[in-house]
């Protein structure tokens, strides 16, 4: 598993939730991008657990300073039929996460090489870094650019 936060008392890498590892620190950990790729789908979780993932994900990462988040949840393609995307599409378009997520751009509409891609780029250039996920409006994605005045819960 790779960190992409360090824990500002030791110095040592550190996920972005609980304490650190090696010292104990509560403090909040430091993160190395202000992009943060989150995929939904490890240990198959049901909807209502991804869901609950990614609320828990986003009030941390709000605290600790990400500005976007990429969103791996899948599309279907198991025979599942995409609850995990349906679910997260479903909170995002009833503004479920409004006091967190400022826009929301769905993978199949950002395909690389289109305007929205383009303008998205624009807007956050750190996803740039990330580019592997917009192959061909990836279904199974979906982007988050999270607010600058989002709330600590």
């Amino acid at each position: 598993m790779t960190h992409s936060f360090e824990c500002p008392e030791c110095g040592n890498p550190r996920g972005m939730l609980g304490e650190c590892r090696q010292c104990g620190s509560e403090e909040l950990p430091l993160p190395h991008s202000d992009t943060l790729v989150l995929n939904l789908k490890f240990d198959n979780p049901s909807a209502e657990e991804a869901l609950e993932r990614l609320t828990i994900t986003l009030r941390r990462a709000s605290e600790v300073g990400v500005k976007a988040m990429i969103l791996i949840h899948g599309y279907g393609a198991s025979g599942e039929g995409g609850r995990i995307k349906w679910v997260i599409h479903d909170a995002l378009e009833n503004n479920y996460f409004s006091n967190r997520v400022d826009e929301y751009h769905f993978g199949e509409n950002t395909a690389f090489g289109s305007d929205p891609y383009h303008a998205l780029l624009r807007r956050r250039p750190s996803l740039k870094a990330h580019l592997k996920y917009f192959k061909e409006g990836n279904a199974g994605m979906t982007v988050l650019l999270l607010g600058s005045q989002a709330t600590v819960a």
